[in-house]
C-alpha cells in the first residue's frame, strides 16, 4: 500500500511539476521563487495526500494563496523602502502609476482572484473552477466577468494618469 501511495505521488509529481513551475513564473516572474512556490504546494499535498481527492486543484489553489502571500511580502517591502527613500530624497509631484496586470491581478478581492488565475494562468476550465472552488459554475462565471470588468476599469484609470 505505502508503495502505490509513494508511486502515485511521484507520477503526479512528473506529471504536474512542470507546469505548476512554469504557471507560478509567470506570476512571481523569478524561476526560484516559482520552484519555491511549486515544491511548497507539493509539499503541502504530500501533506494531507490521503484527504485529498482533487490533486490537481488543491496545488493550484495552495500555489495561488502561495503566491498571493508572496506578493503581500514584496509591497510591504516595496512599501518600505518607498517610505525610506521618500524621508531622504524629495519626490516629483507625480509618480507613474504601474499598470501591470500582475498588479492589478493582485489587487482584485481573493473571490474574484482566485478564479482568474486558475482560469486564465492555470488553464483550468470553469466547469474544473467551479469543482476546485467549491461554487456553482454560473457563479464562477459572474465572477470572472466581474474581475475583468475591474481590471479593465484599473488599466484604464492607470493609463489616464500615466497621460
Amino acid at each position: 500500500m505505502k508503495r502505490s501511495r509513494e508511486q502515485a505521488a511521484s507520477e503526479l509529481f512528473a506529471a504536474l511539476y512542470p507546469r505548476l513551475a512554469g504557471w507560478c513564473r509567470r506570476l512571481v516572474d523569478d524561476d526560484e521563487t516559482a520552484h519555491e512556490i511549486a515544491s511548497e504546494a507539493f509539499t503541502r499535498l504530500w501533506a494531507r495526500w490521503t484527504s485529498v481527492a482533487e490533486p490537481r486543484g488543491f496545488l493550484y489553489v495552495t500555489a495561488a494563496n502561495i503566491v498571493r502571500d508572496h506578493w503581500r511580502r514584496l509591497e510591504r517591502e516595496r512599501k518600505a523602502v518607498h517610505r525610506v527613500t521618500t524621508e531622504t530624497v524629495v519626490r516629483p509631484h507625480t509618480e507613474p502609476s504601474d499598470p501591470s496586470v500582475r498588479l492589478l491581478v493582485q489587487s482584485l478581492p481573493e473571490r474574484l482572484r482566485v478564479p482568474i488565475l486558475l482560469h486564465y494562468y492555470a488553464d483550468m476550465p470553469v466547469r474544473e473552477v467551479a469543482a476546485v472552488t467549491g461554487r456553482k459554475e454560473g457563479t464562477v462565471k459572474a465572477d470572472l466577468h466581474a474581475a475583468r470588468e475591474l481590471l479593465r476599469a484599473h488599466l484604464r484609470r492607470s493609463l489616464d494618469h500615466t497621460r
